[in-house]
């Protein structure tokens, strides 16, 4: 399928609410890559004894020669077709929304997030997906920002479709509800495009989209830790990783958050920006910090 067929496709819901057969609900997990998942023998280790939990989709830039790279076996035959992708233009929003569209064709799945080849699981998978799945609202950063990378970058042709501007991490985390408006959307994506070209629209289409829609059952907040403590247009990228900085982001870097309305000290789920170096430690630690094979 093209784009608008997929789109079309994906943006279709059942509208009676009981299913004819056993739904067991996944989480889709959407790679959005340049090439490879470098950290893909650590991902196997999440995934591994959870099948039929799950769904994998790996869009990555297509001239990526898959076969130049031995795929881990749960990546293979996860990529999609693919398009051309630019660092903060607004082609990255419709890879993003490629990503979800396809894991709407499975109808089992019930979340969705969005993750690089450079972001890490910070607990076990039973962790992760009870956590995802018993959740009442979504994981979208939205906030307002009032500097030139925030306000700044509002064109005066969004109004008055976009009223709101809004900004936060590209690194989103939504339920099936949300991820069928954001295919269906003929109405804020085509005001992007209208706009300036390079408008940082990954960090401003689902702050602002969520903000506008389902501001109601957002918690305001993202589900992926990024170290911005640099200040640069990029975050911090790790070489290693260790026991003291897993458990500091495991035990939310000394934040508190609201789950369900309650007060949680698990904060982020994932984490970035590991570099492929980084995986010799992370492979060492993952058994003991994240306890991956296990229920704890």
């Amino acid at each position: 399928m093209n784009d608008e067929e997929l789109l079309w496709r994906a943006s279709t819901a059942p509208r009676i609410s009981e299913y004819p057969f056993h739904r067991v609900p996944k989480v889709a997990f959407m790679f959005l890559t340049k090439g490879p998942v470098h950290l893909a023998p650590l991902w196997e280790k999440f995934f591994k004894g959870h099948q039929g939990l799950y769904s994998i989709y790996v869009h990555s830039d297509p001239s990526y020669n898959a076969s130049s790279h031995p795929e881990s076996p749960v990546f293979q035959g996860r990529r999609i077709p693919s398009q051309k992708v630019k660092w903060a233009q607004v082609n990255m929003i419709e890879a993003e929304s490629r990503l979800i569209a396809n894991a709407l064709l499975d109808i089992s799945n019930q979340r969705f997030v969005l993750l690089s080849e450079a972001c890490i699981p910070l607990y076990n998978f039973s962790t992760i997906y009870t956590y995802l799945l018993n959740s009442q609202e979504t994981f979208v950063e939205v906030y307002d920002d009032p500097s030139s990378v925030g306000r700044g970058r509002y064109n005066s042709s969004y109004y008055p479709i976009l009223d709101q501007w809004r900004k936060g991490s590209q690194w989103v985390e939504i339920d099936r509800d949300i991820a069928i408006e954001v295919v269906s959307d003929r109405t804020y994506l085509p005001a992007f495009r209208l706009g300036n070209r390079s408008c940082f629209a990954d960090e401003h289409y689902s702050p602002t989209f969520v903000n506008l829609k389902f501001s109601a059952k957002n918690l305001n907040r993202s589900v992926t830790w990024v170290n911005w403590s640099t200040r640069g247009p990029h975050p911090v990228e790790y070489n290693s990783s260790s026991a003291e900085l897993l458990n500091t982001l495991r035990n939310g870097n000394g934040q508190r958050c609201l789950y369900n309305r309650r007060r949680s000290n698990v904060y982020f789920l994932f984490a970035r920006k590991s570099r492929p170096s980084a995986l010799d430690s992370l492979l060492r630690l993952a058994p003991k910090i994240m306890h991956f094979n296990t229920d704890s």
